[in-house]
């Protein structure tokens, strides 16, 4: 099964009452009610050694920020402010006290731009041969507003991302910087129906939020904004659709309030419309001629 069925099926066994988890197994994170009209969000990530990164390419600290980061854009997925967050460590055979203590500059490194203490975890370490495993668990709170789900997205809404996709594998992947600012801000400022961050890849990423919403959707290739490390590759376009990692915000809203937004926005991050929701119940893209064709979800999977 991949990530995304088996996802699904956990979602099926779920019997939690939306009364006490308004949100619970498929979104970015879930929502925990605490009573008089409090409540708050829960995400978890794991990164292995020789999937997420390889310590040849990568120091100790980049990997603790690059942990604590991979949940900090979870909250910038449904527009929440981080709060605090708890670390464990699987600790690979060799690995001393320096770097241990490098990783934690990296994760409160990233934790310390956007608010988000670190307030305690677990260590342990393999017995013999093992590779390293870091997970982290993140706790965030509301922003003003309702968190910002896969499941909104309407026919006819605008289909927008942030900054400029593919080519992470490059070095972005370790040092790029989670949306939390920008979400927040995009949410504050207008309805935003949809939005997921770009982890696996733009094409399963919208797919995602095409099969939460019950909806299809259509981008236009020459409106995709394409990372100058994506240029440098054989296929730029493919790239931008495949590679993951960008963590880049990407949400949906209506014609008139994308068109506000971007008149507004002014900001260094730019924000695109690359295409259109519809009703078709698949995904599509516009190539330059004019022509249509399907478009598969060919993203990162995480089971396969």
């Amino acid at each position: 099964m991949s990530e995304d069925e088996i996802t699904a099926w956990f979602a099926d066994q779920s019997r939690l009452g939306v009364g006490d988890f308004p949100i619970g197994i498929g979104d970015d994170m879930a929502e925990i009610r605490l009573g008089e009209g409090r409540s708050v969000l829960v995400t978890t990530d794991m990164l292995l050694e020789g999937v997420h990164f390889v310590f040849s390419q990568a120091t100790a600290e980049q990997v603790g920020y690059k942990a604590m980061a991979v949940s900090l854009s979870d909250c910038a997925a449904m527009g929440t402010i981080p709060v605090a967050a708890v670390v464990g460590v699987g600790l690979s055979e060799g690995f001393g006290e320096a770097q241990l203590k490098r990783l934690h500059a990296g994760i409160v490194r990233a934790g310390e731009k956007y608010g988000c203490a670190l307030v305690g975890g677990d260590i342990t370490s393999w017995a013999g041969q093992g590779r390293f495993v870091i997970s982290v668990a993140m706790l965030s709170r509301r922003a003003g507003f309702e968190p910002i789900r896969r499941s909104g997205a309407k026919i006819d809404d605008c289909v927008c991302v942030t900054g400029s996709l593919g080519g992470a594998i490059g070095g972005k992947h370790l040092e790029f910087e989670p949306r939390v600012r920008e979400a927040i801000r995009i949410g504050q400022m207008v309805k935003v129906h949809s939005m997921i961050d770009i982890s696996d890849g733009l094409s399963s990423d919208l797919n995602r939020i095409c099969k939460a919403s019950g909806v299809g959707a259509v981008i236009d290739a020459e409106r995709i904004p394409i990372s100058d490390e994506a240029k440098e590759s054989d296929d730029p376009l493919g790239a931008a659709l495949n590679d993951g990692e960008d963590f880049e915000l990407l949400f949906t809203l209506s014609e008139a309030d994308c068109e506000r937004l971007t008149k507004r926005w002014g900001d260094r991050v730019a924000i695109t419309c690359i295409g259109k929701i519809t009703d078709s119940g698949k995904m599509e893209i516009r190539a330059a001629d004019g022509s249509v064709r399907d478009l598969q979800a060919k993203g990162y999977e995480h089971l396969a």
